[in-house]
């Protein structure tokens, strides 16, 4: 059998870079200008129960760097609007829109998926509009035919 590789742990008080509030890597020096790197990043998130971590295989050990973030370490980066609404995330996992699981909080639109909080970035945000209304009665989203409530909340939780 073979051995388990060694487990090396960077608590996120020790991380040297930090997600921001609009899904992008930062480090003392500012926003990562890499696109590589920042994709990197996204698709290492993992999360146990200490939190989420970028985690990083190195044949014989692996590094988990827990890492700070200002809202949330989960966004929706890309929408596709064909056969319901399929999001793609920053960690590149793909789901369908639930429309009973979004809501809006402050200027941000949410959504609940498996007790994890996603936020919609600005360019998912884009793509929605088609099919996103506000009327004085609230926010609304069209799926599949069907106008859906979107609720507020008036904090960051849902």
């Amino acid at each position: 059998m073979p051995e388990k590789p060694t487990e090396i742990v960077i608590p996120r008080e020790n991380a040297v870079f930090r997600l921001d509030g609009r899904g992008r890597w930062c480090n003392a020096h500012g926003v990562f200008r890499n696109r590589r790197i920042s994709d990197y990043f996204h698709s290492a998130i993992r999360r146990d129960e200490g939190g989420y971590f970028v985690c990083q295989e190195h044949g014989d050990h692996v590094e988990k760097v827990y890492f700070p973030y200002e809202d949330t370490a989960l966004f929706v980066m890309d929408v596709d609007l064909a056969a319901g609404i399929r999001l793609r995330l920053n960690t590149r996992r793909e789901l369908l829109l639930d429309p009973a699981e979004l809501f809006v909080a402050g200027e941000s639109l949410y959504m609940n998926c498996d007790g994890e909080r996603i936020k919609f970035s600005e360019r998912a945000l884009l793509k929605l509009a088609e099919v996103m209304e506000f009327t004085e009665d609230g926010y609304f989203i069209s799926v599949l035919g069907r106008r859906h409530r979107i609720r507020e909340t008036g904090g960051r939780g849902a």
